[in-house]
């Protein structure tokens, strides 16, 4: 027998934080719903050898294919989820191995002519109204008992109530002052159904008159010098707050909402959306994200809505860890989603129950980035197998350990540039990495064909470069200097087009021995010279991963050079501008944030600037437009 599953995670990619946690199996059903105050310590025991687990565990494990984990701020609030989760997903091995217990709920039946409140694990009761579920049955008894004193509703069983009605007297609760005795009329039962009313009141929304009357009872008390009743008021107050305590996973009753955390880096984007309906955690959806561009944040937000929203109806509230510029026409448009006349609001949770759940939200978010990045980037099996799915894929005579990637970045035709990107055993060798500026050309085709014909002249001039030096050593060290190393795999960002074009670059250079293939956007379809049908690599598979990663840093490294030729050319254009020396140049740029804003504005908005007057403010806005 195995010593464990091969699927298990490393232990350094589980948080040590508490948690819920789910196992599934191959089809994505989930199997085990658990809970745990450190969930590190807690999965290692399912990831022990196999022969020493118990049999029901040991299938369990055998029969998932994968373990998810949902961080929450402490072991009440896992618990909460956890129940949730159970209820919603129904899993086997749950079943399994719970007993017939389940969570207690307080239940007021108020469909009944005389409303009964009392402690139950059934949620099949015609018309009542429920509250909880509470993690502990005597606690919630507890605090029924104290609050009877406050809203004397019945809480006896039917036959208590009947013998109460048949005999005439009153049972002990009524004696005591924590029943109105609807039983033997002490109060009518429309007066009854007010108590039980305002005690469902309390529980549903956390009335403040209720607490603030009960407040007032113990300070007159207290005024009177009757310090038993206030001590007792006292002693209700603290258990009424105790039962009402709130936390990050159960929010108001009327709360229907989703949250996204978004953590993000330059090239991946974590997205964990938790959804909120009821004022609980109903589900949770996590997905990553490459990001082709670097967006900020706000815009990054913007994308992710879309996305989430595709095919589901948002919900009146939506909780962002940043508002996008366009706020308002994104509200309009998801709330056309949502049916005519419906509106949503989109907003950021800054105090309270709610930005403490975004929190959550947000550290799950930058838990699943961290994991994304290092299965898919650290995991030196993971890489190996990439590359040989790689290999096998493009048929080539051995894996591609150095692939190198190209990219062209311009702004409608202007300040054209190409990256290129080496990647050496599936890692990044950023000392190797290239920029190229391309003066003059006709379209993405002509730059690829361009930039490749200049390096590939490095490979043609090696023989060339051995044969005027007398020590090989010295010859290797000039060919490392002029990235001379020749790439198993060369990648072009594109379509057939482009590989055209590189592939005419590899001819006329004379270079053999490289094997040639382009990316396309669109479907991430792989490109080969010469072929009408492109390579369809599985969409979650580490090869592709492999060579989007490729792809997306040569587009950064692309970009970020492109960005800084449009910023060193607006300098020079406001250099030369009499009057507007370095510093006024840097107040301008750190004023306006970007190029383009400074394009908009008008000279009232330069003047504003510190030092530039109104006549240097008109100079300069007739320059830069020119």
């Amino acid at each position: 027998m195995a010593a464990t599953v091969p699927w298990r995670p490393k232990a350094g990619e589980i948080p040590q934080q508490p948690g819920v946690y789910r196992f599934r199996d191959a089809n994505a059903r989930v199997l085990y719903v658990g809970k745990a105050k450190n969930l590190r310590q807690r999965l290692s025991n399912y990831f022990a050898p196999l022969a020493t687990l118990h049999d029901r565990t040991r299938k369990m494990v055998m029969t998932a294919s994968s373990v998810e984990w949902t961080v929450v701020g402490n072991d009440f609030e896992a618990l909460q989820l956890e129940y949730t989760w159970i209820k919603e997903f129904d899993p086997p091995f749950n079943v399994q191995y719970k007993d017939d217990k389940s969570y207690p709920y307080l239940a007021i039946t108020l469909g009944d002519p005389v409303p009964r409140v009392l402690v139950t694990r059934n949620k099949g009761i015609p018309n009542a109204r429920y509250f909880g579920p509470y993690s502990r049955a005597w606690a919630i008894r507890e605090t029924v008992d104290i609050m009877l004193k406050a809203f004397p509703m019945r809480s006896c069983s039917d036959s208590t109530y009947k013998r109460a009605q048949q005999t005439g007297r009153p049972c002990l609760l009524g004696d005591i002052g924590k029943c109105a005795a609807p039983c033997v009329k002490r109060v009518t039962l429309e007066e009854h159904k007010s108590i039980a009313l305002d005690f469902a009141s309390f529980m549903g929304g956390n009335d403040s008159r209720y607490i603030a009357a009960i407040t007032k009872r113990m300070k007159d008390a207290a005024a009177t010098q009757d310090y038993e009743s206030a001590a007792r008021y006292r002693d209700q107050l603290q258990a009424l707050e105790t039962a009402l305590a709130k936390n990050v996973v159960v929010l108001d009753e009327e709360t229907d909402a989703d949250m996204f955390g978004i953590a993000h880096d330059e090239l991946a984007a974590a997205v964990q959306q938790f959804v909120v309906r009821g004022g609980r955690i109903r589900g949770v959806r996590s997905w990553v994200v490459d990001k082709e561009l670097d967006l900020e944040l706000p815009e990054l937000v913007e994308s992710v809505l879309q996305n989430a929203y595709e095919d589901a109806t948002p919900p009146r509230d939506v909780f962002v860890p940043a508002l996008p510029d366009d706020t308002p026409e994104l509200e309009r448009w998801l709330g056309e989603l949502r049916g005519p006349g419906s509106r949503v609001k989109l907003a950021v949770a800054k105090r309270g129950d709610k930005a403490a759940l975004a929190l959550t939200v947000s550290q799950n978010a930058q838990n699943a980035l961290m994991l994304y990045k290092t299965r898919r980037s650290g995991d030196f099996v993971a890489r190996s197998q990439a590359l040989s799915d790689i290999q096998e894929a493009l048929g080539m005579d051995e894996a591609p350990l150095r692939m190198e990637c190209y990219d062209v970045s311009h702004l409608s035709g202007t300040n054209i540039v190409a990256s290129m990107v080496v990647f050496e055993d599936g890692l990044p060798r950023k000392d190797q990495y290239r920029r190229f500026s391309i003066p003059e050309s006709t379209d993405d085709t002509e730059s690829i064909h361009q930039v490749l014909t200049r390096r590939l002249a490095y490979l043609r001039e090696e023989p060339a470069l051995a044969a005027v030096v007398d020590d090989p050593g010295q010859a290797d060290e000039k060919r490392r200097k002029k990235f001379a190393y020749p790439p198993q795999l060369l990648i072009v960002d594109g379509g057939q087009p482009q590989v055209a074009a590189a592939k005419r670059a590899l001819d006329e250079a004379g270079v053999t021995g490289i094997q040639l293939a382009g990316i396309a956007k669109r479907l991430e379809e792989i490109w080969l010279p010469d072929s009408d049908f492109p390579v369809i690599l599985p969409r979650n598979s580490d090869a592709l991963f492999l060579i989007q990663r490729l792809r997306d840093e040569a587009h950064r490294f692309a970009i970020s050079y492109q960005r800084q030729k449009r910023k060193n050319d607006i300098q020079s254009v406001l250099g030369e501008i009499p009057g507007l020396g370095p510093s006024r140049v840097r107040e301008l740029l750190k004023h306006f944030g970007s190029v383009a804003r400074l394009r908009g504005a008008d000279a009232e908005a330069v003047a504003e600037v510190r030092g530039i007057g109104p006549q240097l403010a008109r100079v300069i806005v007739e320059r830069i437009r020119q």
